[in-house]
């Protein structure tokens, strides 16, 4: 039987309270301490959740003895220093996507949580949704036949700030790793689906985008990749650029349309699936609700049922699945021509 399971939050920034929102709605999550590099930034955090531990910094949270699992909300290029004092503190988990810069460091992450035992996961809440459990399993059931195209695009037109996290190579900016990593797992999902699997490896993968010459980071980028079974996946992603958030998976009988494939629930609102077949006048509408429960307390749950079993890996988002999505950011990058030190 799953059993609460206390957090410590690292950063208090605007994901890290979304986090501990829907970790309150959750099944297992209990908040029992926050780290911040200021002492009143995590006082006022703790104050607005309930009035959990604060801690003055993040090597305070992780000599706390209460806390279990931590959730790392930093800006990206923090997260391998942090996941990795995480696993030599003993501490389950959790760090927001990508998970580093560049699969050299998601292998030290890994290595680090098998030496010291601790589960990790990167997180991509999405896979953990109904609206993801649904269309894997109306993929995997042959309504549309059998899976030719898939399209997937994640934009968010912002204002150019080149101090922006968005813009600035110092914090990891760029679109490709801010936003196209949610397309590269989304294919990479559906692909293995078709196989039985949580996820598949591409076969061939080609990647292009345009870098902003004021900061040299990508602001638009778009890729190919072939998996097996002869499907193909067109993705793209862009941070300066009007394009949709959405995703379609074409087959032979039909095809599924999914406006909102990367945050579904954020606001709590119902989300609407379409399934498109041959020979049908109009779509069939699915309904996607979860009342009372926000998107990212399925992942914080997900945690919680694995630790329970005495895993060190959840199912939807394994070891093997942070190697691979991590190995295509590379690919993707590289063809772009973005480089971080």
């Amino acid at each position: 039987m799953t059993t609460k399971l206390n957090w410590g939050i690292i950063t208090t920034g605007w994901i890290a309270r979304k986090f501990v929102t829907d970790l309150l709605q959750s099944k297992t999550g209990r908040l029992v301490a926050v780290g911040a590099r200021q002492l009143a930034d995590a006082e006022k955090f703790a104050q607005d959740f309930g009035g959990a531990r604060a801690h003055g910094s993040y090597e305070a949270l992780l000599a706390d003895p209460e806390v279990q699992a931590v959730y790392i909300g930093t800006p990206h290029p923090l997260h391998k220093e942090w996941a990795i004092k995480a696993a030599q503190a003993g501490k389950h988990i959790l760090c927001e996507k990508p998970l580093t810069l560049n699969r050299t460091d998601t292998q030290l992450i890994i290595d680090a949580a098998r030496k010291h035992n601790v589960l990790l996961m990167e997180a991509y809440m999405y896979r953990f949704h109904p609206q993801t459990l649904k269309i894997v399993e109306l993929v995997r059931s042959g309504i549309i036949g059998e899976l030719r195209l898939i399209r997937a695009s994640f934009n968010v037109l912002c204002h150019f700030d080149p101090e922006h996290r968005m813009f600035k190579k110092e914090l990891g900016g760029g679109s490709i790793l801010d936003l196209g990593c949610y397309p590269v797992s989304f294919s990479r999902h559906i692909a293995g689906a078709t196989l039985g699997k949580a996820f598949a490896d591409p076969l061939e993968f080609q990647g292009t985008g345009h870098i902003h010459p004021a900061v040299g980071t990508d602001d638009f980028a778009t890729a190919v990749a072939q998996y097996p079974g002869g499907l193909s996946a067109e993705l793209s992603c862009g941070s300066l650029v009007l394009n949709d958030n959405s995703a379609q998976i074409y087959g032979t009988k039909g095809w599924i349309d999914v406006p909102n494939p990367f945050t579904p629930g954020l606001e709590g609102k119902a989300e609407e699936i379409f399934v498109h077949r041959s020979g049908a006048s109009t779509p069939e509408k699915i309904v996607i609700t979860s009342p009372g429960v926000g998107l990212y307390a399925y992942e914080a749950d997900a945690i919680a049922e694995a630790l329970a079993r005495g895993a060190r890996e959840v199912p939807l988002v394994t070891w093997a699945d942070m190697l691979g999505n991590a190995t295509i950011m590379d690919a993707w990058l590289a063809a772009v021509g973005v480089k971080y030190d």
